[in-house]
């Protein structure tokens, strides 16, 4: 038995009563690692969650977090059925970690099929930021998406941490890329990762359409091939609108419903759920496009298929990730208030 630290939830509901607490952890189960995590990274799915708005949250007390990195310390029993053989680890071996929730703690016990060797040279700080936004961008432009050299794709929060990684890979894939973001001092750190001016929208929701037609015309395009949607809300049609006959609008999120305070504005929230895109099938026939969503916890559910993902994602973007803000173990209800806030660029990343 060790002792750890952890920020829990006694239900979902308020960010308000996230609690920092100290534990026993027990010993690592059968084909589990017990993990001294030294690095957390933050995704949007977390605030989800700790609002009552995600629909894997747990029920009852829970630990947010999705992914971290850290030290193998112990491991357990090895687990019967050689089908069900982990990642390879050993005591001392540095990794990065998925977690089905349970990643805002100091250490944790895993499911080694959820560990991935952490590259040579990088911090566990880049270990923690990687693995949800590459196999986010993967999954939705590669897998789903289909993207192809020379298509055109529109990236939605394109300074994001998810962003950010699919225009990388976007950009290895030799696609041309449009992006968009919510606020202008975003833009220098597009124009450094090789957007012109031209090719980045500062979404607009009032001329939204408009923005994206002089974009499109910036890049010598009628239409998108594909589009990247974290957001939904008012700028889901209009980027489904222009899409080219066999184009994929992939929805992975819808951050336009992201409450801003500690507990969710339900009336706000039902009067945005009354006005959501609606679609008619029939149209979708008729212009020959598709609409595809995901939440990557689906993945998460697939084991057998995360070293492989995984390992597509490291091949096809291997740089470590932006990490835009950086805050102490102590601080993590500050972390999610600046991720809430929409003014972070990259990862928000917790260190201990």
């Amino acid at each position: 038995m060790t002792t750890r630290r952890a920020w829990k939830l006694p239900s979902a509901g308020s960010l308000d009563r996230l609690a920092l607490v100290t534990e026993d952890l027990p010993p690592p189960g059968a084909g589990e690692a017990r993990v001294r995590v030294e690095a957390i990274g933050l995704n949007f799915a977390d605030i989800f969650a700790g609002l009552g708005l995600y629909s894997a949250t747990p029920s009852g007390a829970f630990i947010p977090g999705l992914e971290c990195a850290g030290v193998v310390e112990a491991l357990g029993p090895s687990r019967a059925g050689s089908e069900a053989a982990g990642t390879a680890v050993a005591p001392g071996d540095r990794v990065m970690v998925l977690t089905r929730f349970g990643g805002y703690a100091t250490a944790l016990n895993v499911d080694t099929r959820y560990l991935v060797p952490l590259p040579p040279r990088w911090t566990m700080a880049d270990g923690a930021a990687y693995l949800v936004p590459a196999l986010t961008a993967w999954y939705g432009l590669i897998h789903l998406g289909a993207l192809a050299h020379g298509q055109v794709v529109l990236i939605h929060s394109a300074a994001g941490g998810v962003g950010l990684r699919a225009l990388a890979m976007a950009q290895a894939t030799g696609a041309r890329v449009i992006g968009t973001v919510g606020h202008g001092d975003k833009l220098p750190l597009l124009e450094a990762r090789g957007l012109a001016r031209a090719q980045v929208v500062v979404r607009e929701p009032s001329r939204f359409g408009a923005q994206l037609d002089a974009a499109l015309a910036a890049v010598g395009a009628a239409r998108f091939d594909l589009v990247f949607d974290a957001l939904a809300g008012p700028f889901f049609l209009p980027s489904l609108t222009r899409l080219a006959p066999e184009g994929r609008h992939v929805l992975y999120g819808a951050a336009d419903f992201m409450p801003s305070g500690a507990r969710t504005n339900w009336m706000r929230l039902a009067w945005q759920y009354l006005r959501r895109p609606r679609l008619d099938p029939m149209k979708l026939i008729d212009q020959n496009r598709s609409v595809l969503g995901f939440n990557l916890i689906w993945l998460f559910e697939r084991a057998d298929r995360l070293p492989a993902a995984a390992a597509a994602a490291l091949a096809l973007s291997p740089a470590p990730s932006h990490i835009g803000a950086r805050f102490p173990f102590e601080a993590v209800p500050q972390a999610m208030r600046a991720l809430q806030g929409g003014r972070t660029t990259g990862k928000v990343v917790v260190e201990v």
